[in-house]
C-alpha cells in the first residue's frame, strides 16, 4: 500500500461531561489507566477524555475499520504521549493487525479542543508514503570547494596520463617510483 490513510472526528466536549456525569463505568472500559490518569489530572478532563475518543474514531478511520470490524475492540487504540508530550497512537489486538497487513509503520495523530469541540487528525503511514528525508544542505562555499578538489583531481590524473603516453612516443620507460609499484 503506497498511500497514507487519514482519519478525521469530532467529539462534543459536553457530550463526554454527560457521560462522566452518567456513566463513569464507561471510562476502565474505554480507556487506558495511563490515559484516565492523564486525563483526570487536567483542568478539564472531559476536554482530554473527547480527544482521546476522537483519537480512536480517526485512527480507526485512517486504516478503514471501525470498532468491531475485522476484530477491533475498544481498547484497541489507545492514545499516549512521546518524550515531548506529542500524542501518539498505540495500536494492539485487531487494529495493530490490521496496520501490519496494510503495511503502516506508524499512525500520526494531531489532538485538539475549544470550548465546545474536540478534534482529533490521525494519519496511517506506510514506508512508501513516508516523506523521504531532505538532502544534507551544502553551503555554497563547501559547494565550489568539493567542485575545485574534484576538477583538480582531473586535472592531476589528465597530466599523468599525457607524460605517460609522451614518454611511450618519446621510446622512453615511464620512470616508477616507489610509491608506484605495489
Amino acid at each position: 500500500m503506497a498511500e497514507a490513510g487519514i482519519g478525521v472526528d469530532i467529539v462534543e466536549i459536553a457530550r463526554m461531561e454527560r457521560i462522566i456525569r452518567d456513566t463513569p463505568g464507561f471510562f476502565p472500559r474505554m480507556f487506558t489507566e495511563e490515559e484516565r490518569h492523564y486525563c483526570e489530572s487536567s483542568a478539564r478532563p472531559a476536554a482530554h477524555y473527547a480527544c482521546r475518543f476522537a483519537a480512536r474514531e480517526a485512527v480507526l478511520k485512517s486504516l478503514g475499520v471501525g470498532f468491531g470490524q475485522e476484530g477491533v475492540g475498544r481498547r484497541d487504540v489507545a492514545v499516549s504521549r512521546d518524550s515531548n508530550g506529542r500524542p501518539i497512537a498505540v495500536l494492539s489486538g485487531g487494529a495493530l493487525e490490521v496496520a501490519k497487513r496494510l503495511g503502516v509503520q506508524e499512525v500520526a495523530l494531531s489532538l485538539s479542543f475549544t470550548g465546545d469541540l474536540a478534534v482529533a487528525n490521525a494519519m496511517a503511514i506506510t514506508a512508501e508514503a513516508r516523506p523521504k528525508p531532505k538532502p544534507e544542505r551544502v553551503s555554497e562555499r563547501e559547494r565550489i570547494a568539493q567542485s575545485f578538489k574534484e576538477a583538480r583531481a582531473v586535472l592531476d590524473e589528465l597530466e599523468r596520463v599525457q607524460e605517460s603516453e609522451l614518454l611511450e612516443i618519446a621510446g622512453e620507460a615511464p620512470v616508477v617510483e616507489k610509491d608506484d609499484v605495489a
